[in-house]
């Protein structure tokens, strides 16, 4: 399994798109280097998920919704409505939703952006690098894919640059009694000083709050006022369903408290 992670003569990490998670949760200098990561993968986001899915197919999972998983006719399968609308959508999409509410299923997704990732892809028509954070498509893009992925390509690697190496960095997730994640932040201030918070199980995909957010947090001495308007800021845009609105105040309060930490001297 070394050969799975390759640490390169910069400081940046290789990951094979083979690598199981558990191996990349397990690994003592990657969870002090890259700890959100480590974090992400230390418990799979749902019950019944197999941590020893790989890290590239564990990003190329299809989304997740109640709905999708039922085989109901929706959208994303060449149905004409979304049933959650007026259904089960406890578990969706808080951010970025319509025409589909599904989410993305990978905790290691969102601490990929907040760590500023690149993907390399691999395929039938040759390889090609794509940031974490352009990995991921929206409804309003396609309902077909969750992904950039053609057919037949794959993820071959992740690659961690040095620069976002160390510092402030944590993974936390809210849970419901079964299990399954609720909303999720991968949080991480670089040794640069540069911020990063990213909100999983909110959107389609690991969804960045919005730089002017990250930028103050990284002044430091931030009172409570502050930390809770900035919070509040970083979440103006989102539109619950009938049953989820609950996941604002969810992910209000883990930016709160990252943001606290993250700008503390």
């Amino acid at each position: 399994m070394a050969s799975s992670l390759e640490w390169l003569s910069d400081g940046s990490l290789r990951i094979a798109g083979t690598t199981p998670l558990a191996a990349i949760a397990d690994d003592p200098l990657l969870r002090e280097r890259y700890a959100a990561l480590a974090q992400a993968c230390l418990h799979p986001d749902r019950p019944g998920a197999d941590a020893s899915i790989s890290i590239g197919d564990d990003l190329a999972q299809r989304g997740r919704c109640p709905w999708l998983q039922r085989d109901a006719s929706c959208l994303k399968n060449g149905g004409r409505t979304c049933p959650a609308i007026d259904g089960d959508n406890r578990e969706l999409a808080i951010l970025d939703g319509g025409p589909s509410w599904v989410l993305h299923p990978s905790d290691a997704a969102a601490a990929l952006v907040a760590l500023d990732a690149m993907l390399e892809l691999s395929g039938p028509g040759g390889s090609r690098d794509v940031t974490a954070a352009d990995f991921f498509v929206l409804p309003t893009e396609r309902l077909d894919r969750e992904t950039v992925l053609h057919d037949g390509e794959r993820v071959q690697a992740v690659r961690l640059p040095a620069a976002s190496a160390g510092g402030r960095q944590q993974f936390i997730a809210v849970r419901d009694a079964s299990g399954m994640v609720l909303v999720s932040l991968a949080a991480a201030r670089r040794t640069d000083g540069e911020v990063r918070l990213v909100l999983g199980s909110v959107s389609p995909r690991p969804y960045r709050v919005y730089n002017s957010i990250e930028e103050e947090t990284t002044t430091g001495g931030l009172d409570e006022d502050t930390i809770e308007g900035l919070a509040e800021r970083a979440l103006l845009d989102a539109e619950p369903l009938s049953q989820n609105g609950f996941k604002i105040e969810l992910a209000a309060g883990l930016l709160r408290d990252a943001i606290r930490a993250l700008a503390a001297p």
